[in-house]
């Protein structure tokens, strides 16, 4: 195994944490004079790369993989595009409503959330976590929704029966038991 790859990943992993010397160190059953060795090595091997986005850079004893400074344009477009911002929790609670209940049409999703969807759809399906799937024969021919293989992917999942089992009844078996011990 290649060790500056393995510096590489480590520190990818780490993101924007980064990590001390004596941790890559221990990790790798290396010694920090080598792993200071290496890391500058492939810091010089990132500084010269024209085709690698990416550097190294050591702080306070912590070193991080950071993009460098000429792709700060389309990094400052990205941080502000749909795509980088978090999803909602009206989003979030959509996303579980369609993964749990597929194939499911707008007007059942807002009869179990008991709200109308406003644009959590839109910003799901711009984020590729739910697709069309098809339509209902009925009047209207409401939309059916349905999660993307993407959706399967950014959640590890191999298929649907990998989602974990709703424990709905013992949530409420349990705010019952809270309910009455606040009556006492």
């Amino acid at each position: 195994m290649n060790e500056f790859a393995t510096y590489e990943a480590l520190l990818f992993i780490a993101g924007e944490e980064g990590m001390r010397l004596n941790d890559l160190a221990q990790l790798t059953k290396s010694t920090p004079e080598h792993v200071k060795a290496c890391l500058e090595e492939l810091s010089e091997r990132y500084l010269n790369e024209e085709n690698s986005g990416l550097k190294l850079i050591e702080t306070a004893e912590t070193y991080r993989l950071v993009t460098k400074k000429e792709f700060s344009a389309v990094i400052e477009q990205y941080a502000q595009s749909p795509l980088s911002k978090k999803l909602s929790k009206a989003s979030v609670e959509t996303l579980a409503v369609i993964a749990y209940k597929q194939p499911i049409t707008r007007m059942e999703i807002e009869d179990i959330r008991g709200v109308q969807l406003s644009s959590s759809l839109q910003k799901l399906k711009l984020r590729n976590l739910i697709q069309e799937i098809g339509r209902v024969e009925a009047p209207g021919r409401p939309v059916l929704y349905g999660t993307t293989d993407y959706f399967l992917d950014y959640f590890g999942l191999n298929d649907l029966t990998e989602l974990p089992e709703l424990e709905v009844e013992e949530k409420i078996e349990n705010q019952r038991l809270f309910d009455e011990e606040l009556e006492f």
